[in-house]
C-alpha cells in the first residue's frame, strides 16, 4: 500500500493513500520539491529584478510559523511541509497583490486549507490552493496576474522531470491534463495548445494538480483526475479571466482535489465488480 506524504497509520487508515514509495519520508520528500521548485523561483527572482525575495521571505516566516505552532500544539516534530507551499504561493499569486493581503491569504490556507485537518497527508487540499483560492474571493481588484514569462514557464520544466524520476508526481496525471486541455482548446477553436501555455499553468499542472496529498491515488482514477482538471481549466479560463490565467487553473485544480476522493471511491467500486465478475481460475 502506498503512503502519502505525511504518511502516519493512522492518516492512511481515514483517507486515501497517495502514490509516493514507503522508502519516501516526508522531510524527503519537502527536499525535493523544494529543490524543484528553486528552477522557477530563480528564474522568477531574474524576471522581477529580486523584488519577488521580500515576499518570499515574509511568507516562509508565516508558513512555517503556523506549522511550528500547530505542531507544537499537537505535541509533533517540526516539519518543513510549508516551505514548498510558500515558494509555489508566492510565484502564482497575482503582482499587485499588497504583501498583508497576500500573507493573510496564505495563512488561511496553511491554517484553514491544512493544519485544522491534522496536517499534511491528512487534508484533501492543497494549502496553495486554499490561499490562491482566498485572494481571488477576497480581494478580487487587488492586483493583476502574475507576470507571465516563457523563462519562468521553461524553468518549471527541470523540476516537473527530477519529481517525475524520482516518482513523487503522477505522469498519469501530468499526460491527462494535457490531453484534457489540448483537446477541449482545440475543440473550442482557441488554437494551439502551445500558443496558450503559461507559467501560471506550467506550475499549477506540476505543483498543484500533481500534489500527492490531494490528487487521485488509483491509477484509473488520476487519468480521470487529470482529463476534469484539463478541461475546467479551458472552460473556467473562458468564463473568468482567460484560458492559462492563474484564476482558472486554481479553481480547476481545487475542484479537482474535492472530486479526487469521489473518483477514487468510483475507480475502486468498478474494479471490485469487475473482479467479481470474472470467473474463478483454477
Amino acid at each position: 500500500m502506498d503512503a502519502r506524504i505525511d504518511f502516519p497509520q493512522t492518516a492512511l487508515a481515514a483517507g486515501r493513500g497517495g502514490h509516493l514509495p514507503r522508502r519516501w519520508t516526508g522531510d524527503r520528500a519537502t527536499s525535493v520539491f523544494s529543490l524543484a521548485l528553486a528552477f522557477p523561483l530563480a528564474a522568477a527572482a531574474y524576471e522581477t529584478a529580486g523584488a519577488i525575495l521580500p515576499l518570499i521571505a515574509g511568507a516562509l516566516a508565516v508558513a512555517l510559523g503556523w506549522t511550528l505552532l500547530f505542531t507544537r500544539l499537537r505535541g509533533r516534530q517540526m516539519n518543513w511541509h510549508a516551505v514548498p507551499t510558500a515558494i509555489v504561493f508566492c510565484l502564482m499569486v497575482p503582482s499587485g497583490l499588497p504583501a498583508w493581503q497576500a500573507l493573510l491569504a496564505l495563512s488561511f490556507g496553511v491554517v484553514i486549507g491544512e493544519q485544522i485537518f491534522g496536517g499534511r497527508g491528512y487534508s484533501f487540499l492543497h494549502p496553495a490552493v486554499a490561499a490562491l483560492a482566498f485572494v481571488f474571493f477576497s480581494f478580487p481588484a487587488s492586483g493583476a496576474e502574475q507576470g507571465d514569462t516563457l523563462l519562468v514557464a521553461a524553468a518549471v520544466l527541470p523540476g516537473a522531470l527530477l519529481l517525475l524520476a524520482s516518482g513523487l508526481i503522477s505522469w498519469r496525471i501530468l499526460v491527462s491534463v494535457a490531453i484534457g486541455f489540448s483537446s477541449w482548446a482545440m475543440l473550442k477553436g482557441l488554437g494551439m495548445p502551445g500558443a496558450l501555455l503559461t507559467s501560471s499553468l506550467a506550475l499549477g499542472a506540476v505543483y498543484l494538480v500533481c500534489e500527492p496529498a490531494s490528487a487521485a491515488a488509483t491509477n484509473p482514477g488520476r487519468w480521470a483526475h487529470g482529463l476534469l482538471v484539463g478541461v475546467l481549466i479551458v472552460i473556467l479560463g473562458e468564463a473568468g479571466q482567460g484560458v492559462g490565467s492563474t484564476a482558472a487553473i486554481v479553481f480547476s485544480a481545487l475542484l479537482g482535489s474535492v472530486f479526487a476522493p469521489l473518483i477514487d471511491r468510483i475507480a475502486v467500486r468498478i474494479n471490485i465488480t469487475r473482479r467479481k465478475r470474472r470467473p474463478w481460475q483454477t
